[in-house]
């Protein structure tokens, strides 16, 4: 049978990328304005957890899927906050079962299961931890604060579907990458767990990065980002960037500092998530890499227009100087241990 009358045009499709950008910068934008509004301690939560619902997919998340996702993440953030409470002072017990959280994120990531649940509890994972040992004094519950972020994510994904909505056939997502592997895959999430974990415990080890949640969260995106057969120039590509997320977050910062205003900041979200969100929803490894960008600056810039309680706002240096480690160590180690893809031109392999 011909499915010709099915398939959407090329021109559908680059109308429906484009309203889902405007979708995700209207996200950001609104997450980031209304999280200043509110006094939130980390505002970058709401819109980040928006992006990731609305680059999963271009159609809306079901309202039985977006409880779901709202209940999982708040147990899993319960748990890992129990488990940090109850095991904060056994780093040998504590670290093996982060890594078998973050193991388990990327297994599902890679094969391309869960749309927006693995990035949303990965990022979870990390913050968790984070928080629960080492600001203590945030003036709610961690919990409280995850379930009110995830809560609001989904509100903006739907929020922006009902201001951008699709006019036509909605059942084109964006293009999804090839499933690799379930051998490979698996070897690799072990690695990149074991990748994330080592600088997670860097953190929570050295004090000077106590508030230093950029590099972690970082290290996580650009191991989703990073394949070992890009091409040297795609490789640069996503250094570049995820760089430019964080001089872009640093130069806002400076703006907002010079003469804040909550209207200079929305504008400036604005601007930078419409720079960066046309490219992020094509799905694709260019997508990954815009979306990774999004991250870099949402991070940095949430974190320096409020910063964690008895924390002072990073200088421009040191910001750019935590993503630029996070993109070196996080490519160094992949490069170094990740496993090798298999030659396609092997008529023994397996």
């Amino acid at each position: 049978m011909s499915t010709e009358a099915t398939l959407p045009s090329p021109s559908m499709d680059l109308a429906r990328a484009k309203r889902q950008g405007l979708r995700v910068a209207l996200a950001v934008t609104f997450g980031f304005s209304v999280g200043l509004v509110n006094g939130s301690v980390l505002p970058f939560l709401a819109p980040l957890f928006a992006t990731q619902f609305l680059l999963a997919s271009y159609s809306p998340p079901g309202l039985r899927q977006g409880l779901g996702t709202v209940l999982l993440i708040f147990m899993v953030g319960a748990l890992l906050i129990f488990l940090t409470g109850l095991l904060g002072e056994r780093p040998l017990v504590l670290l093996p079962l982060l890594w078998l959280c973050y193991f388990s994120c990327f297994f599902a990531q890679g094969r391309q299961l869960g749309g927006a649940g693995p990035a949303l509890m990965l990022v979870i994972a990390i913050v968790v931890p984070l928080l629960d040992i080492l600001q203590r004094d945030l003036g709610e519950s961690i919990v409280l604060i995850l379930a009110k972020a995830v809560s609001v994510g989904l509100l903006l994904a739907w929020g922006a579907h009902a201001v951008f909505p699709d006019t036509g056939p909605t059942h084109a997502n964006p293009a999804p990458l090839l499933p690799q592997e379930p051998g490979r895959v698996m070897r690799q999430a072990m690695v990149s767990g074991a990748i994330l974990l080592a600088v997670v415990a860097l953190c929570l080890i050295d004090p000077r990065l106590a508030t230093a949640m950029v590099i972690p969260i970082t290290v996580a995106s650009l191991l989703s980002q990073f394949e070992l057969t890009m091409s040297g120039r795609a490789a640069v590509g996503l250094i570049v960037i995820n760089l430019l997320g964080g001089v872009a977050a640093s130069l806002a910062f400076t703006l907002s500092e010079v003469r804040s205003s909550l209207w200079l900041v929305t504008l400036i979200v604005l601007l930078v998530s419409l720079l960066f969100a046309g490219k992020a929803v094509l799905g694709t490894t260019t997508g990954k890499v815009f979306g990774g960008g999004l991250t870099t600056f949402m991070i940095l810039f949430g974190l320096g227009i409020s910063p964690l309680p008895g924390g002072a706002p990073e200088l421009f240096a040191t910001r750019i100087a935590y993503v630029l480690f996070a993109i070196v160590y996080a490519l160094c180690m992949a490069s170094l241990f990740w496993p090798r893809p298999r030659a396609a031109s092997d008529p023994l392999a397996p």
